[in-house]
């Protein structure tokens, strides 16, 4: 290969490494786009034993629940947080569940909201706790209704 050669080879090489605009009249992009936002990591914290309280009665018969919990944070800190104030989140947990009727926590439904109950109180206690932590989502693991 001639020298001309040589020098027209490479600036074809050079040139495919430029970012050229897409049209001679447009500027090229001066916010480049940033990169995806990393995906939030999920950390399960389990909160055992088993939650079992009685639940609204239905006339002289008492009912009970019975349900597990894991809870999904986003950080070490927010596991650390859930750690630390579990025995306030626990006392939130049985007043919740206690407070329902046994037909409610029956149906999918019901254990949804009780959920999301859950969720936003949960969040509360981090929040009045000054933690700057956040539970995602209240996961039952298990949930039995005796009726």
């Amino acid at each position: 290969m001639t020298l001309r050669g040589l020098f027209f080879l490479s600036s074809l090489i050079l040139l495919g490494s430029v970012n050229l605009p897409a049209r001679a009249d447009e500027a090229p992009d001066e916010e480049a786009p940033e990169a995806e936002a990393e995906p939030v990591q999920s950390i399960y914290v389990e909160m055992p034993p088993a939650f079992v309280t009685n639940v609204g009665s239905s006339g002289n018969r008492l009912s009970y629940v019975k349900a597990e919990l894991t809870l999904r944070v986003s950080s070490p800190e927010a596991e650390t947080a859930v750690r630390e104030h579990e025995p306030r989140l626990r006392h939130e947990m049985v007043m919740l569940l206690s407070s329902e009727s046994r037909d409610t926590l029956s149906t999918t439904q019901g254990q949804d909201t009780l959920r999301s109950k859950a969720l936003e109180a949960f969040n509360g206690v981090l929040t009045d706790e000054h933690t700057n932590a956040e539970i995602r989502d209240v996961l039952f693991t298990s949930f039995v209704v005796q009726k």
